[in-house]
């Protein structure tokens, strides 16, 4: 499965897109649509000096692509599992937001139990972040089919 255009819009509402190098929720050094910079990318002085909208869409397009292949891979891992395109689009979302490894911990509860483990992932440097309370409950509106994807 892909994305569908909701989600990327909700993803790009939710990260915004900032030209500059800033601190994340979490403190991690990120650029563009949520783009985390790797060790290397900041001891280099990469993007530095900022970049264009153009390679910031460019960055998101190119995050997408291992984000769609591990979702996709989780989701066919779970027997008798078919998600609908909104429980694909609040999988894909969460793990954009928060990788794959926490999405796997969130699987690990068992798939009836991803609305109800949802939100809980709702904080950042230890404290409630009012944006992730907000993309938690759109991923439950997802994924119970109460928005169209």
């Amino acid at each position: 499965m892909t994305p569908s255009d909701s989600c990327i819009a909700a993803i790009k509402s939710s990260e915004s897109c900032r030209l500059a190098i800033y601190p994340d929720l979490n403190g991690f050094a990120t650029i563009g649509w949520g783009h985390k910079l790797t060790h290397d990318d900041v001891v280099s002085g990469r993007y530095a000096n900022g970049i264009t909208q153009a390679i910031a869409d460019a960055l998101f397009l190119s995050d997408l692509i291992p984000i769609e292949s591990q979702v996709n891979d989780a989701v066919l891992a779970i027997p008798f599992f078919a998600p609908t395109q909104g429980q694909f689009d609040a999988l894909f979302d969460f793990c954009f937001n928060l990788g794959i490894s926490r999405l796997q911990t969130l699987l690990a509860h068992g798939i009836d139990q991803v609305p109800a483990q949802l939100p809980h992932w709702i904080y950042a440097s230890g404290a409630v972040a009012p944006g992730l309370v907000k993309r938690r409950a759109l991923e439950v509106s997802w994924w119970q089919g109460k928005i169209a994807a």
